[in-house]
């Protein structure tokens, strides 16, 4: 029979891979992977607005599925590939949603956006364009 291994309340270090890239941060079993991407890891594209899983403003790929920030910790997430609105262009060329958005003034303020393209670019990766390099992370 296997332990269940219970972490906290002391802050540990943990490995995430977020775009493409391996970090290590030490972060308290508690914290949400919105707020560590946002103060750990300085990805400031993911935002808190709700809070509680209702607006989508906090949206990443994780393993390419949408997924809330917010509602995610990060501690959860250790072993998954974690893509934000940073990592969702190819160099200097933005996705199409992302180029979508922009050609076509999308975004009203700015704050929820990211969220909003996060959560619209995996119907474009899938349906749209299958050959988009990202379509095989879903």
């Amino acid at each position: 029979m296997q332990e269940d291994r219970s972490v906290g309340p002391n802050a540990l270090p943990v490995k995430l891979h977020v775009n493409g890239q391996d970090h290590t941060v030490t972060i308290e079993p508690r914290y949400t992977l919105a707020e560590t991407l946002r103060d750990n890891l300085g990805l400031t594209g993911t935002k808190v607005v709700c809070d509680r899983g209702s607006c989508s403003a906090c949206t990443i790929w994780m393993d390419g599925i949408p997924t809330l920030a917010c509602m995610t910790l990060a501690i959860d997430s250790v072993g998954r590939k974690i893509t934000t609105i940073e990592g969702l262009s190819q160099g200097d060329r933005m996705h199409p949603v992302q180029a979508a958005f922009v050609k076509h003034d999308a975004m009203q303020c700015g704050f929820c956006t990211p969220g909003m393209v996060m959560s619209c670019a995996p119907c474009w990766s899938e349906i749209i364009d299958p050959h988009w390099p990202m379509s095989n992370m879903l």
